[in-house]
């Protein structure tokens, strides 16, 4: 890929709404509208705190059984990189109120017709755990 293609304005613009939209709907819990972010095919992973879903099936049972995300959390250090006009990540952390935890969240975006999800990953870590470079 010619290096130029990475982070094209209007696609990396893109790419920052759909995930703001996808966070907004983690935060009001619309389980219908965080399922239709996720890739429907058998390959979509997602690794949870305390899950792993291999498949859109499995992703779709794991957030019907899954609690609201805590009222209040928030996002840092987010970084969106995107790659030509159809793949790209979201990295982020995220704190939820009245935890000492810090969270993680990878996401891998493709656009087949939308942009989706085809992998993610959320985590939690210890501060005193952390070590940053």
């Amino acid at each position: 890929m010619n290096p130029s293609e990475v982070n094209l304005p209007e696609v990396h613009a893109e790419l920052r709404a759909v995930f703001e939209r996808y966070e907004a709907a983690l935060l009001r819990n619309d389980v219908p509208a965080l399922n239709a972010f996720f890739w429907a095919h058998p390959q979509t992973v997602r690794y949870g705190v305390v899950e792993h879903s291999l498949g859109i099936a499995a992703v779709r049972a794991a957030r019907a059984a899954m609690a609201a995300v805590p009222t209040g959390r928030q996002l840092h250090n987010t970084v969106i990189t995107t790659f030509g006009r159809d793949c790209g990540s979201v990295c982020t952390e995220f704190h939820n109120p009245g935890s000492a935890l810090i969270g993680r969240q990878t996401q891998t975006w493709v656009r087949f017709d939308d942009w989706c999800i085809v992998a993610a990953h959320v985590s939690t870590v210890e501060p005193a755990a952390l070590t940053r470079f």
